[in-house]
């Protein structure tokens, strides 16, 4: 061994630390292949070079082409200071009386619903339909252990109790009936992506991982920018016991693990056209744009985001880290735009739990039940608050929300309705769980939906005198019946579409990010029909690179979107 860490002897572990200490415990023997299958590879398996199989043929010719990504928020994510119940506020207000967050800061998506300020970043989304969050997601019985928790979200097995619950996760199942024979014939491509091997069995099958797995970003980005799994300097090995034998294992690694040199194939082909923010959540998702647009052919990854276990200091703490998350998904959409591939993508958040309704003595709270599960991507076809949103008024004898929505429900929905997987087994992949689909605004299936409830009206401000009469609330019929949108043909030069359904004189003016006009795009009558402009075209001096805002303005009312110039 190279490294040792000795727990000081009057170190007194409490429950809450025991319990990761058994956690990571666990997970550094799934790591090493000790704990189950796997290897010594982080989790993962010793490939030889891929070759299609007749299934991977199949998949690839299926109806559906989707691609999922799923962001696990790990620690347990406050659900009350993600999604705010406006018609519960005072209630919510009254339980949190440090930690609550200001009407004044609530940004209101709808009369009933919003998200705090900080995650602003999301309202574009929100208005282009690209962003729903489903309420009061959990299941019965719930367990508040992180290590319990995020097993039954992986594994669905309800029975899981401790240490003791089924090894094969909802995924992983999933892989196992697509590739049966993927040890000796693997997919040309990864079937997943997974950043963060530890604790989590999504992809576990009963005789292999089926993810591709590294313990952080900075990892994959090597093995991206490098097209090999493991460095060889022997500068990392120095004097470290067997550390010969070791750097002789991972050059076998490197030459026998062909996904590498496809992941770096793809991450050549890629780019990325816009700037993200420099921080690890960040850094994953433009990563995985990169692999998208390269056409890596991977149809499920999954990236990890910690620090939710906020039991103290949760104001300035979950505000970083939703701000984090807000900002990359929407840099993420906006790059997908550029190779209209952002309707191909679907996100989705997870935790192992949610967090109780008041606050604990110390700024914080502490593991509680359900809380609202977060899509993003233009497959949704609409935004939307998506069914019954507990009742902060009578909670349980410990002051957790109970579950409205089975997660189980909305893991059948994505399965069947978004990577189009046979309704059967859909429910053998969920354990014998029936299928019971929510409207998320796809439909591979065909089945019709039962009735649940939505919240989508948008939000109207009250007026008062001295109102802009040119900045009309949401919701005004001449501006929802005006549609608009940027996009980019294969010439790759920005385009703006515009359908009017009357006749209007419109006004299209560019503006940078600061704010000053750069040109008028359009600027005169336009007879009802289409209209589609192109950006350079109409510019009469060099565009540099960047992010634009493009204002349409008809009659009194005015619209705008961002855009992206490459």
């Amino acid at each position: 061994m190279c490294n040792t860490h000795v727990t000081p002897p009057n170190h007194r572990l409490t429950a809450h630390d025991q319990e990761h200490k058994y956690w990571s415990r666990r997970s550094f023997l799934q790591a090493l292949g000790i704990a189950g299958s796997g290897s010594l590879m982080l989790g993962s398996n010793v490939l030889t070079a891929s070759a299609p199989s007749p299934l991977t043929a199949a998949i690839a010719g299926a109806e559906g082409d989707g691609i999922l990504i799923l962001i696990r928020l790990s620690g347990g994510n406050d659900g009350l200071s993600t999604v705010i119940p406006i018609e519960q506020y005072d209630t919510y207000a009254n339980a949190r009386p440090n930690i609550y967050i200001p009407e004044s800061k609530v940004l209101k998506l709808t009369d009933s619903y919003g998200i705090p300020s900080y995650m602003q970043a999301l309202q574009g989304l929100w208005g282009e339909g690209q962003f729903k969050a489903v309420h009061g997601v959990g299941y019965e019985n719930q367990s508040l252990s992180h290590f319990t928790g995020s097993d039954i979200y992986a594994n669905t097995d309800l029975t899981t109790t401790g240490f003791s619950g089924l090894n094969t996760g909802w995924m992983g199942r999933h892989f196992e009936n697509l590739y049966p024979d993927y040890l000796i014939n693997p997919p040309a491509a990864p079937a997943a992506i997974q950043i963060g091997n530890f604790g989590n069995l999504v992809f576990q099958g009963e005789e292999t991982n089926y993810a591709f797995v590294t313990s952080n970003i900075n990892q994959l980005e090597e093995i991206a920018e490098s097209g090999v799994q493991y460095s060889l300097d022997a500068q990392l090995f120095g004097d470290c016991m067997y550390g010969d034998q070791l750097r002789f294992l991972r050059g076998v690694a490197n030459t026998t693990y062909e996904y590498a040199g496809i992941i770096h194939q793809a991450y050549e082909r890629g780019q990325n056209q816009v700037e993200y923010q420099d921080n690890g959540f960040a850094r994953q998702l433009a990563l995985l744009a990169r692999l998208i647009k390269g056409n890596l052919g991977t149809r499920v990854y999954m990236i990890s985001m910690g620090g939710f276990d906020t039991h103290g200091n949760q104001p300035l703490v979950h505000e970083r880290l939703m701000t984090n998350l807000s900002v990359a998904v929407r840099d993420f959409y906006e790059d997908l735009t550029f190779t209209q591939q952002d309707d191909k993508v679907l996100s989705m958040t997870f935790s192992e739990f949610g967090r109780r309704i008041f606050e604990n003595g110390s700024n914080g709270t502490d593991h509680g039940k359900a809380a609202p599960t977060l899509f993003f991507g233009s497959g949704l076809n609409g935004s939307a608050f998506v069914g019954e949103h507990p009742s902060l008024a009578d909670p349980n004898g410990r002051g957790n929300l109970e579950y409205t929505m089975d997660f189980r429900d909305l893991y059948a929905t994505v399965l069947a309705e978004w990577l189009c997987v046979p309704i059967p087994l859909v429910e053998q992949h969920l354990l014998g769980h029936a299928y019971n689909p929510v409207n998320l605004g796809f439909n591979c299936s065909g089945v019709e939906f039962p009735d649940i409830a939505y919240n989508d009206e948008p939000f109207t401000p009250p007026t008062t005198p001295g109102d802009n009469p040119n900045t009309p609330p949401p919701g005004d019929p001449l501006l929802d019946a005006i549609v608009h949108r940027p996009f980019y043909p294969t010439d790759s030069n920005p385009h703006i579409h515009v359908e009017l359904p009357f006749t209007a004189h419109v006004d299209i003016t560019l503006f940078n990010i600061l704010g000053q006009k750069v040109a008028t795009l359009y600027n005169e009558m336009m007879f009802e029909g289409q209209l589609d402009l192109n950006i350079r075209d109409r510019v009469p001096h060099h565009l540099a690179t960047g992010k634009y805002i493009y204002r349409i303005e008809v009659q009194d009312r005015r619209l705008a979107k961002s855009i992206m110039v490459a």
